[in-house]
């Protein structure tokens, strides 16, 4: 059978984030792709010039379209810049029985600019997260969540990781790549387990889109019959690749994307 993922995210006129970094992720790890279109962006590499929310119900028609046809093997959740977007969206995750959930709480652009209304973040704590087999907030992402200051350690990152967890997913990975060192270290946090990923910093501008391409990458080796720990490891070794073979791209004037397809080109 073919494994099909499916993204939930915003659009990406640039082409480094959202809707097409996912699909690039998926289209990379040999996983067929398909998506429901949330918001659209006026975005490319310096920021974010516009957004655009689609309406809820035709945001409800899509996900009732691609999930009643296809048999879809993981879903990827990025940007649902609304509440009301946030809670149509885990409407359709129940009414469809969706499994295999990766939730990428996406807030911030790797532009500073804002992709989440401040008072959405409680229909997510509420709604959406409960439902998430993974939650992949970056630590800016995990402090929000939490109402707490951004953790600068690992034994903070562990905590905060821990409180996001008692909110009701099955596991969550903190994201360390706005810390300082020489690694940038992510941390897997079950019920009875740690894992600890680490990679070297890679010094670079383009890290557009690296959050997003993550969370699609553990989504298409979930789709692929992975469990969750090799699906994060198989990600991680991903992105620091594609981020290290960002170099051979020249794209934009700003924070230019990861090379999705280093492999392939």
């Amino acid at each position: 059978m073919t494994a099909i993922a499916v993204t939930i995210a915003g659009s990406d006129s640039g082409g480094g984030a959202g809707i097409q970094a996912d699909l690039k992720t998926f289209s990379a790890l040999e996983v067929y792709g398909a998506s429901v279109i949330t918001a659209l962006t006026a975005q490319n590499t310096v920021g974010v010039q516009g957004i655009h929310d689609v309406p809820t119900d035709f945001i409800a028609a899509q996900m009732d379209s691609v999930f009643s046809d296809l048999k879809v093997d993981a879903v990827k959740i990025g940007m649902l810049s609304q509440a009301r977007v946030i809670e149509i969206v885990a409407a359709g995750i129940e009414r469809h029985g969706l499994h295999h959930v990766v939730l990428d709480p996406v807030m911030i652009a790797a532009s500073g600019d804002r992709l989440l209304a401040p008072d959405a973040i409680e229909a997510l704590r509420r709604v959406l997260i409960p439902l998430a087999e993974i939650v992949t907030p970056n630590l800016p992402e995990a402090a929000a969540l939490l109402d707490e200051p951004v953790a600068t350690d690992e034994e903070t990152m562990l905590a905060q990781g821990r409180r996001i967890l008692a909110m009701g997913p099955r596991a969550v990975l903190i994201k360390g790549g706005h810390a300082e060192g020489a690694e940038s270290v992510d941390l897997l946090i079950e019920p009875t387990s740690v894992h600890r990923f680490a990679a070297p910093r890679i010094a670079t501008k383009n890290t557009h889109g690296t959050g997003c391409t993550l969370s699609s990458a553990i989504a298409a080796g979930l789709a692929k019959g992975l469990t969750l720990h090799p699906a994060v490891e198989a990600a991680k070794t991903y992105v620091s690749a594609a981020i290290g073979a960002s170099r051979e791209l020249e794209i934009g004037h700003g924070s230019g994307p990861v090379h999705h397809f280093y492999a392939w080109w």
